[in-house]
């Protein structure tokens, strides 16, 4: 038994009645650690009042009222990514345990938790740090946190024709996008949207951000690659005179003479992984890559 006392903020997908449990086993873990626990206040109505489930010697916060050593995430890539905003500019190590199919940040799975846990109360981790972008507007502010962990897409509404999105990047003219949107992506996002419109895999940890169309008028337009510490400018022209800019799929409208400046926030994400975890393994297993498809 460790004497080693370690608070741990757990956070929850509200949606997986049928996973739940793994929350059981989780608690478990960490009262036979003597660990102290903090649980977000949504998820543990979820669990008591929703689940029926008996969650006991529990701290409930609400917000970003909470301190910890760890974080830890329990859904998959979408719950890790709340997470990763709730936790903001606290650099709270988080743990991303997976209730469902295989994630790149939510990548341990129900049988790893107690190992995991352990490995944590025996600093046998590592801890990878994750770039977010932060975004900045002229005028009418976000509601919403500021921050993308994967990414920043600028997209028309509705049915609404094509947008008009104008780009510099450092000051300097890039181009002018004709299309349903743009997306900007941290390495930790390559693989989500971006990946689905075209958008280059960016190794983690490569220090670069990418620019890819949603969509385009013409065909000349093609994903580009640049450093982190850039600084891109966009300005967007709508018949609709409004647009939506979504950071990790949480969207907001902001009117199109709203000018948005989108540059590496001043912190990092950092990301638990075991001892031994290969991301090419992980890229491997998502893209089916050498998987024989033939019917």
């Amino acid at each position: 038994m460790t004497t080693r006392k370690l608070r741990f903020a757990i956070f929850g997908n509200t949606y997986q009645a049928k996973k739940a449990v793994s929350i059981q086993k989780i608690l478990a873990c960490l009262s036979e650690h003597r660990a102290e626990v903090l649980m977000e206040r949504s998820f543990y109505e979820f669990l008591t009042d929703g689940q029926l489930l008996p969650v006991d010697s529990v701290r409930v916060f609400e917000g970003y009222d909470f301190e910890a050593d760890f974080a830890i995430s329990m859904g998959g890539d979408g719950t890790f990514l709340r997470t990763a905003s709730m936790v903001g500019q606290k650099e709270i190590p988080i743990l991303g345990v997976n209730t469902g199919r295989l994630g790149f940040l939510a990548d341990i799975n129900a049988v790893d938790i107690e190992r995991t846990i352990a490995a944590l109360f025996q600093d046998d981790y590592s801890v990878e740090t994750r770039a977010v972008i932060q975004v900045e507007t002229s005028g009418e502010a976000l509601q919403g946190y500021p921050c993308a962990l994967n990414d920043v897409a600028i997209l028309k509404r509705d049915n609404a024709s094509m947008i008009t999105i104008h780009a510099t990047i450092n000051g300097e003219t890039l181009t002018t996008y004709m299309a349903d949107g743009l997306i900007m992506s941290t390495p930790t996002g390559s693989t989500a949207y971006s990946l689905s419109v075209g958008g280059p895999i960016i190794v983690p940890g490569t220090h670069v951000f990418s620019l890819t169309a949603v969509a385009p008028h013409s065909l000349n337009v093609r994903p580009i690659v640049f450093s982190e510490d850039s600084v891109i400018e966009l300005t967007v022209e709508t018949r609709s005179h409004n647009f939506l800019v979504a950071l990790d799929g949480r969207s907001e409208k902001l009117p199109d003479s709203t000018r948005l400046t989108l540059r590496k926030a001043p912190y990092r994400v950092q990301v638990i992984k075991r001892s031994g975890t290969r991301y090419f393994h992980t890229l491997r297993e998502k893209m089916m890559w050498g998987a024989d498809q033939r019917g």
